[in-house]
């Protein structure tokens, strides 16, 4: 799929999420949710959208308001009317030299257009910020290029309290490793270079009907890899199966009461359903479950809930076209070429009772955490949360998960938990937005999802956390996170041996910002990762970078930039690179 196709649909689902909010009853929400991992489960609060406290009683408010980053939309207190749409245009000219291993250096040029939107009434929050970019390479004989970059987050209200519309996208422009795992420097060249698009939209309903609330969400994904520059494994080695593009489902429906409106304690009869069908050999990920929950409140601010279900997943996969000599067919690209003459081969499947405990904390709108352990996918989970916000200032979140995946259900997840009002960071140099965003509703990251390109299912368990503190009148940012994935592929095969075979992605992403006088403003930012395979051929990859900015506002719209930075790619089994950068632009905003 070509980019002007994303870009067409990103914008106009962007536009048509605000517009609904502006040609909605003018009236406030109260609440403006994001989605949640699929498949995590929390008592109905009946229909009601004001925060409460475990024991069903409404959460005590703080004298404070939401903490809000420099630029971002807030949602604290009375609802800002502020929607901006800025589009400009940029001219960059940069110079990159590949330091070790030596390699000549290149001047580019760099033209881009763009638009910088913030979507805040009373119907719809979101931002968006979509980027192209066209690189005219002047020296070191490499050929000129194309790029698309941005990330997109919006909800709207389009029946007050009842019936909310979400969409979310995100660009990128990436390197992915031979190992399969994805690197944050789009400049190095031991794998490939790729553009990763990801697309997803989702409705839903809460409502009552008298003491019982009902609850009904419907999410649909679209990610999709298109690969820039072809990559030939060199001498023997065998090609990763990268993925290619997949479709999401999630769905999910409760019905139930909070505790003290007809016992003491609050009974949720949940369902949900997540479905991803993906290119690789015909992949398929099932994961149904209906379940029963019960909240138990010992405090005003502690609740115990406890959760009792049955859970069908299954995983089936094709096999690839064999040759005469019994080995796999691929196409120019590398990927598998699908046996389509047979049936599916089931690749894991488990079904039967699964079971949750844990422990609620909620004593005010500002903090909130959570904890559970239970049985389930033939293991025992574990879940978790904290949400903490102290003061103006200061946000943090953390959050614990466990599940099955595909690569595109994951990034449906990983989106569907942005806050719909973070600050956008780009990377002067690629573009890329940053891999983790804060707001005031909350924060996450996409990095983890982001960390393996590799097209089988996996089991995943990890942590991702993102703190935000403003020190007088410097923002600081830093996020990081961990994810495990055990691939789950079909014993008879082209994948047999990669079933049960662990990679790993620890990762950390850091910023800092601050005026220098009216006119200028400084920004630093760093990223870490380290991506680790239990495949030996390939060993550990890490890879980081930091640059830094100055943003000087000749005029209100014309504005000077000059940036460096400094990357690094540090491979096990091959040599490692460091890359140096400089660049000095003009931009004009058009608003």
């Amino acid at each position: 799929m070509k980019g002007v196709l994303h870009i067409t649909v990103s914008a106009f689902a962007l536009i048509a999420s605000g517009g609904w909010g502006s040609l909605a009853l003018a009236q406030t929400a109260t609440g403006v949710r994001g989605g949640g991992a699929p498949l995590t489960y929390s008592n109905p609060d009946g229909g009601d959208d004001a925060a409460t406290a475990p024991d069903g009683s409404l959460a005590a408010p703080s004298s404070d308001r939401a903490y809000t980053p420099p630029g971002g939309a807030g949602t604290g207190g009375k609802p800002r009317k502020r929607t901006r749409i800025v589009p400009y245009l940029e001219i960059d000219q940069t110079v990159y030299d590949e330091v070790t291993p030596h390699s000549p250096t290149v001047t580019y040029t760099t033209l881009a257009a763009g638009v910088d939107m913030t979507i805040a009434d009373r119907r719809t929050s979101g931002m968006a910020s979509i980027r192209y970019e066209h690189h005219f390479t002047e020296t070191g004989g490499v050929g000129s290029s194309n790029t698309v970059t941005g990330i997109a987050r919006t909800s709207t209200q389009i029946l007050p309290r009842t019936l909310t519309f979400d969409f979310g996208g995100l660009a990128t422009r990436t390197s992915i490793a031979p190992s399969g795992g994805v690197l944050a420097n789009p400049v190095d060249n031991l794998g490939s270079i790729y553009q990763i698009w990801s697309l997803y939209a989702a409705p839903s309903l809460s409502t009552h009907a008298g003491v019982v609330g009902i609850k009904a969400s419907y999410g649909l994904g679209y990610n999709e890899i298109d690969q820039i520059r072809a990559y030939t494994p060199s001498g023997s080695s065998t090609p990763v199966d990268l993925f290619g593009h997949s479709l999401s489902q999630q769905a999910s429906a409760s019905v139930g009461v909070r505790p003290g409106e007809v016992m003491p304690f609050g009974v949720s009869l949940l369902g949900a359903y997540l479905r991803e069908d993906m290119s690789n050999l015909d992949q398929r990920l099932i994961d149904e479950r209906v379940g029963l929950q019960i909240t138990q409140p010992v405090s005003r601010t502690v609740a115990l809930i406890g959760d009792v279900g049955w859970e069908k997943v299954e995983v089936a996969q094709r096999n690839a076209v064999l040759d005469a000599n019994g080995n796999a067919v691929t196409t120019a690209n590398g990927q598998y070429v699908i046996d389509k003459s047979k049936p599916r081969q089931l690749a894991y499947r488990t079904d039967g009772l699964t079971w949750d405990v844990g422990v609620v904390w909620r004593p005010s709108k500002r903090t909130m955490a959570s904890a559970t352990i239970g049985k389930r996918y033939d293991s025992t989970t574990y879940y978790g949360s904290l949400y903490y916000q102290p003061n103006s200032r200061q946000s943090l979140n953390v959050s614990v998960f466990d599940g099955i995946y595909g690569f595109g259900s994951g990034m449906m997840t990983a989106l569907q938990q942005l806050p719909t009002d973070f600050t956008v960071t780009r990377d002067p140099f690629s573009g890329n937005v940053g891999g983790c965003f804060l707001g005031s509703t909350g924060g996450s990251c996409v990095t983890g999802a982001l960390g393996s390109a590799n097209a089988a299912v996996f089991h995943a368990h990890g942590v991702n956390a993102a703190y935000g503190v403003t020190l007088g009148k410097m923002s600081v940012s830093l996020g990081g996170g961990y994810i495990a994935r055990r691939f789950i592929t079909g014993a008879d095969t082209v994948l047999a041996s990669e079933n049960g075979a662990l990679d790993q992605t620890w990762f950390v992403d850091a910023g800092l910002s601050g005026p220098i006088d009216r006119q200028t403003r400084f920004f630093v930012n760093g990223f870490a990762s380290v991506y680790h395979t239990s495949a030996v051929a390939y060993g550990d990859t890490a890879n980081w970078g930091i640059n830094g900015s100055l943003v000087h506002h000749l005029t209100d719209r014309l504005i000077g930039t000059a940036s460096v930075e400094v990357m690094g790619v540090n491979p096990q089994v091959s040599p490692d690179q460091l890359d140096m950068l400089g660049q000095l632009g003009l931009r004009y905003n058009f608003r």
